[in-house]
C-alpha cells in the first residue's frame, strides 16, 4: 500500500496501549479507523479525540468478529487486543491464570483470521497480528503469554498459506515488540515484576532495553510496515527502540 488515506481500517484492542498507539498513527495517515473494545468510556474518548469509529464488545465473540469484518470489510486489519496476564511463577498460578492469555489473545486471534479468510477481505488487504519478543525468548512470570503469542505468529504463517491455496491476495503480517514497554498497563505491570524478581529498581530494569519505545512508535512502525515496499513480503517484524524494525523471517 503506498498510502493508507482513506483505507478502511479495523483495529482491535485500540482504545488503550499499543493498540491506542496504533490508532494514532493510522489517523495521522488519514486511515478510516474503526475501533473495537471492550470499554465503554475508553472508546468514548478514543471517537472523540481522534474521530474515528468504535464498536464495544468481546473480541473473543465470533458473531462480533463476524459483524465487524463484513460491516466495515476492511483493507487493513489490525489484531491487537489482548488480556493482561496475572504476573507469578509458574507454581503460584492456578490454570485459569495460567491459561488466560491463550483463551483471550488466541481465541480472538482465531475468530477474526477466520472471518478475513471467510469473507474474504478485499484483495491486496493487509491483516497484522500483534505478538511478542516472548514469543521468542519466552516470559517466565506471565503464564502461557509466550506460548500465545507464539501461536499468533504461527497463525500468520498458517493464514499465508490458506490464503495462496484459495488465491485470495490478502497478506498476513505478525509484529514483535522485543521489549517490554513500560508506558501501557501490560508493560508496566510486566516490569514490575520482573524488577521485583531480579531484585532492581523499574527504571535499572527499563533502561536495560536500551532506547524506549512507546505506543506511538510501535504505531508508526505499523504504518511502515503497511505502506513500505521493503516490508511488504516479509511474514513476522521485530521491533526495538534501538534498532527500528528487523525481519525475524528464517
Amino acid at each position: 500500500m503506498e498510502t493508507l488515506e482513506g483505507q478502511k481500517v479495523v483495529v482491535t484492542g485500540g482504545s488503550r496501549g499499543l493498540g491506542l498507539g496504533i490508532v494514532e498513527a493510522l489517523v495521522a495517515q488519514k486511515a478510516k479507523v474503526t475501533v473495537v473494545a471492550r470499554d465503554p468510556v475508553r472508546l468514548a474518548e478514543v471517537s472523540q479525540r481522534l474521530g474515528v469509529d468504535v464498536v464495544g464488545g468481546d473480541v473473543t465473540d465470533e458473531k462480533l468478529a463476524r459483524d465487524v469484518v463484513s460491516g466495515v470489510r476492511p483493507s487493513v486489519l489490525v489484531l491487537n487486543a489482548g488480556a493482561t496476564p496475572p504476573m507469578g511463577p509458574l507454581h503460584e498460578l492456578s490454570w485459569e491464570d495460567f491459561s488466560r492469555v491463550w483463551n483471550v489473545d488466541v481465541k480472538a486471534g482465531f475468530h477474526w483470521v477466520q472471518e478475513a479468510l471467510r469473507l474474504p477481505l478485499p484483495r491486496d488487504s493487509r491483516v497484522i497480528i500483534a505478538s511478542s519478543g516472548a514469543a521468542l525468548n519466552g516470559s517466565p512470570l506471565s503464564g502461557s503469554y509466550a506460548g500465545a503469542k507464539r501461536m499468533l505468529w504461527l497463525m500468520a504463517l498458517y493464514a499465508n498459506d490458506v490464503a495462496r491455496q484459495l488465491d485470495l491476495g490478502i497478506r498476513f503480517q505478525a509484529i514483535l515488540p522485543q521489549q517490554i514497554i513500560g508506558d501501557t498497563e501490560l508493560g508496566r505491570a510486566a516490569g514490575e515484576a520482573y524488577a521485583r524478581s531480579k531484585g532492581v529498581s523499574v527504571e535499572a530494569f527499563f533502561a536495560g532495553f536500551g532506547a524506549p519505545m512507546p505506543p506511538r512508535k510501535v504505531g508508526d512502525n505499523v504504518v511502515s510496515i503497511l505502506t513500505d515496499p521493503r516490508y511488504a513480503a516479509g511474514v513476522a517484524f521485530g521491533m526495538k527502540g534501538d534498532l527500528g524494525i528487523v525481519s525475524l523471517d528464517a
